[in-house]
């Protein structure tokens, strides 16, 4: 029997809405305990996860504390009550980013949401999980000071955990959306050992030479230079889409009707919010009523803007992160997109629903916050591909 057969419990930390989870559930696992401070977020929770048919612990927000205010010995008993531990567990989590999104405030660890990750990470130390998920934006990376946040952060961890970090993009995995997540991944070092054996283990990557190379390297060459140990998820459909694919690039004029590329229909948005069949679903009438003459005259594809980002009906999104009402225009209406548009950019369930008696600005806001569901189930399968041995008897 796998291990993912016996339903591996997963520790949930800034739910949100619970499009990571749902990515992990996908997967097969069992995210048994959640915590998310927003009360509007736990309303979405709450409702969506029930709408799916989840049931029992999946779709109940166990703590809803800051991760600021609640320790170790309360989220064990709160998770598996007076029982031990298990053998195998897991905690995901993406700690609030706007300090170092290039879009935010660029306070990094010093910013209020920035310091949750540090403590996300000493709650992990704490809790001491058999793996863990530490998913946040590129600018993590990408921006010296907090790269080297991150390595404080990583340096913190690499004696107990073998690490391995990675930009992953949404589109490479057949989400219509150019949105690109850092993943940074966990594993007992004790376990992996035993687990695999030593001489599987030796294909683990040192940890200190890995961070090393992080600190050495510029980005963008660390990811095809670097000592990559985990089995980072591909899917040879969608990899390399931005470039591979000869996708339209200039906005098209009013009146005239764009040209069908030869691009993987998947990857663009109007296969999605184009479809007569979107009006059906629920929340499909809900949207910010439009007031601007900017939605008639804004062209159809004119992503330049900070504002006022008109998609193109055959190309994928800019990345869904909506705040202040700045919803993506919908390509061929004079409008913003819907919540039930929104989501469908997010690669969530469409069976999926937010409740009613939540606002559209805390609608959009939650769903601009989550990990798009096919890149977190793709992260949750190269996890089990670990779990099960199988990337390393590969290599045997």
């Amino acid at each position: 029997m796998n291990q993912t057969q016996i339903q591996i419990p997963i520790l949930s930390f800034f739910t949100g809405a619970g499009f990571m989870d749902i990515g992990f559930l996908l997967q097969g696992y069992n995210v048994i305990w959640h915590n998310e401070y927003n009360p509007s977020f736990v309303k979405a929770f709450e409702s969506g996860m029930k709408s799916l048919g989840y049931r029992g612990s999946s779709i109940t927000v166990q703590n809803t504390e800051s991760i600021v205010n609640i320790g170790p010995n309360q989220i064990l008993t709160e998770a598996f009550g007076g029982n031990k531990k298990p053998e195998v567990f897991g905690v995901i989590g993406g700690p609030p980013c706007p300090d170092f999104s290039v879009g935010g405030k660029n306070r990094g660890h010093m910013g209020d949401n920035g310091r949750l990750s540090e403590v996300y990470v000493r709650r992990v130390l704490e809790l001491n999980p058999t793996f863990f998920v530490f998913e946040n934006v590129p600018g993590l990376l990408r921006t010296k000071k907090h790269r080297d946040f991150l390595l404080s952060l990583m340096i913190k961890l690499k004696d107990r955990y073998a690490l391995d970090i990675s930009i992953l993009n949404a589109l490479d995995f057949g989400v219509p959306q150019d949105r690109e997540r850092v993943f940074l991944i966990g594993f007992q070092r004790n376990w992996l050992k035993k687990h695999l054996g030593n001489t599987a283990y030796k294909q683990v990557t040192d940890t200190a030479e890995f961070i090393s190379q992080l600190n050495k390297l510029k980005p963008k060459d660390f990811f095809a230079q670097a000592s990559h140990w985990f089995p980072w998820p591909e899917n040879p459909d969608y990899k390399g889409a931005k470039t591979r694919f000869d996708w339209p690039k200039a906005p098209v004029p009013l009146g005239e009707e764009p040209q069908r590329p030869g691009c993987p229909e998947e990857l663009m948005v109007g296969t999605y919010i184009c479809d007569d069949i979107r009006n059906n679903l629920p929340n499909a009438k809900e949207a910010f009523q439009p007031k601007s003459d900017k939605f008639k005259t804004t062209l159809e594809g004119d992503v330049s803007k900070k504002s006022f980002k008109k998609l193109h009906r055959y190309r994928y999104s800019p990345a869904v992160a909506y705040g202040n009402n700045e919803v993506h225009l919908h390509p061929t209406l004079p409008r913003r997109l819907t919540v039930r548009e929104a989501l469908m950019l997010q690669s969530v369930p469409n069976e999926y629903i937010l409740p009613e008696n939540l606002s559209l600005s805390d609608k959009f806001k939650t769903i601009g916050n989550g990990v798009p569901v096919k890149l977190a189930e793709a992260v949750a399968g190269s996890l089990q591909s670990v779990i099960e041995g199988k990337k390393f008897r590969e290599a045997i």
